[in-house]
């Protein structure tokens, strides 16, 4: 797949950035607008106090000295550096003081604070155009011309107080926006670059990101494709920054090796079903032609049906038992787990084995506590122990001295361990340790002893079922097997 923008859009993840990306840019220009007018408000509402405060200051000298006093303190303050601005007009609206050349006509007519910002010329502003634009007209506007203005001059913007005073003059005190302006526009551009800088970040971001989550999905789909392809043993990649990818592809590896140990087991059931059920078929089919060979009496056909019945019993329970590890083994089971009870369980087996022990001239002996008790199911936990239990009889009646076996359960740390061990000729070799627990595995010294090689291959499983482990011991002399279950946790 090309890692192109397409590509990339296609993705999941793209369009989450991007619809985030979009989300970002709308609020980040809604917080430029806002800024910028809450900058304005806030500068005009300065602007506005202190005009107030000139005001107060202007009403003072009034009260003190009338209009010949006011008219000095204007121009006074009209000539400091970066003044206000500051008028005085007769009821006609004629200029007679202060530092404004020109304004819009109507602003003087109206009582009270402009509701619009409005243009105006200071005096000396016109020669000074003039002055750097070249021009020799000498004429000068009218102070009273609130008109005089050349031709596309542009002004400056104020907002002002309009007063009346008890002679009917008139008395502007304003003041210049270029300030307050020039601030607004500062904060614009700040935000429109901060926005634009953002922006062109989130998107390299973006395009990046989308690019390495891309490739990784590339690398995920091509292994699975091999996987699909038949090649079970393929993995998917972990490169392990311990992300989300890495997470999920060691999920589904468990879970690929998992499915592979299943299929494993499938063949292996398969190959043994074909190979090691041959022989008791086999058995069946001779013992039937050799009955229908010749004349028989009655009690020869009924000797040979009897026979006939125990071989199929035999092979029902070993079907039985394949079925069963491979239920077991693939994770899923109808039987019910809960709490039990180990050493209930162990008296039931060993008074259970006790007559077939004694029978053999073996001596079985339990070294249980009073009670042990785990989550698991009984039934599967009983059927294991009986398996060990019956093969620790079989296999401890070859011992040099008094067969013995011996039955014992104890917690260790976090595990509780119950152990079957006997004194016969064990397993010495490791390897051999390893492979009986295989279905239909049986060595060459127990092939003389009925059975068909399932019962550790089920104890295993079993164990496997309840979360814990099947371990086959030299007891020095004979074989130790043991059980370990997770202990249960108390509350």
């Amino acid at each position: 797949m090309a890692l192109s923008l397409p590509a990339i859009m296609k993705t999941t993840a793209a369009r989450l950035s991007a619809l985030y990306l979009l989300l970002f840019a709308l609020c980040a220009v809604l917080l430029v607008f806002y800024m910028t007018s809450l900058s304005a408000r806030m500068l005009t509402a300065q602007t506005q106090d202190t005009i107030n405060d000139e005001i107060l200051g202007l009403a003072r000298a009034y009260k003190n000295g009338g209009l010949p006093l006011l008219v000095r303190v204007v121009e006074a303050r009209s000539r400091q550096p970066g003044a206000n601005l500051y008028l005085i007009a007769d009821a006609n609206g004629q200029i007679l003081t202060g530092n404004v050349q020109s304004l819009e006509p109507g602003i003087i007519e109206t009582e009270g604070w402009t509701t619009e910002p409005f243009s105006y010329h200071r005096f000396g502003e016109g020669e000074l155009d003039r002055l750097r634009g070249g021009g020799t007209d000498q004429s000068a506007p009218s102070p009273g011309d609130s008109s005089a203005r050349s031709e596309g001059e542009e002004g400056h913007n104020a907002i002002a107080l309009v007063l009346r005073l008890p002679n009917q003059m008139i008395l502007l005190v304003g003041r210049d926006l270029g300030e307050p302006e020039r601030f607004r526009a500062v904060i614009r551009r700040a935000l429109m670059l901060a926005l634009g800088m953002m922006g062109l970040g989130g998107l390299l971001i973006w395009f990046f990101v989308g690019r390495a989550a891309l490739k990784r999905i590339d690398s995920v789909s091509d292994a699975s494709r091999r996987i699909m392809g038949g090649d079970l043993s393929g993995r998917l990649p972990v490169t392990g920054a311990g992300d989300e990818f890495d997470r999920l592809s060691e999920n589904l590896n468990t879970m690929l090796a998992r499915i592979a140990m299943l299929n494993e087991g499938l063949k292996q059931v398969s190959d043994n079903i074909a190979h090691d059920l041959k022989t008791p078929l086999t058995r069946l089919r001779n013992r039937a032609e050799a009955t229908l060979a010749g004349k028989r009496k009655t009690t020869d056909y009924r000797q040979a049906l009897e026979g006939t019945i125990a071989e199929s019993d035999q092979l029902i329970k070993t079907f039985n038992a394949i079925l069963m590890i491979s239920r077991l083994e693939a994770g899923y089971s109808s039987e019910t787990t809960g709490p039990v009870d180990l050493a209930a369980t162990v008296s039931d087996v060993v008074e259970l084995y006790e007559p077939v022990a004694e029978e053999a001239g073996v001596v079985l002996e339990t070294a249980v506590p009073e009670a042990v008790t785990i989550n698991g199911n009984r039934e599967l936990i009983g059927q294991a122990l009986s398996n060990i239990v019956d093969n620790a009889i079989k296999y401890s009646t070859g011992a040099a001295e008094s067969p013995k076996v011996r039955v014992t359960l104890e917690r260790i740390g976090g595990e509780v361990k119950l152990a079957v061990s006997d004194n016969g000729l064990g397993i010495p070799d490791d390897a051999d340790r390893a492979r009986v627990t295989e279905r239909f595995v049986r060595l060459e010294k127990s092939r003389s002893q009925p059975g068909s090689g399932l019962g550790l291959s089920l104890a295993k499983a079993i164990m496997t079922f309840h979360n814990g482990r099947l371990d086959l011991l030299p007891a020095n002399p004979g074989l130790s097997v043991v059980m370990s279950f997770p202990a249960r946790e108390t509350h």
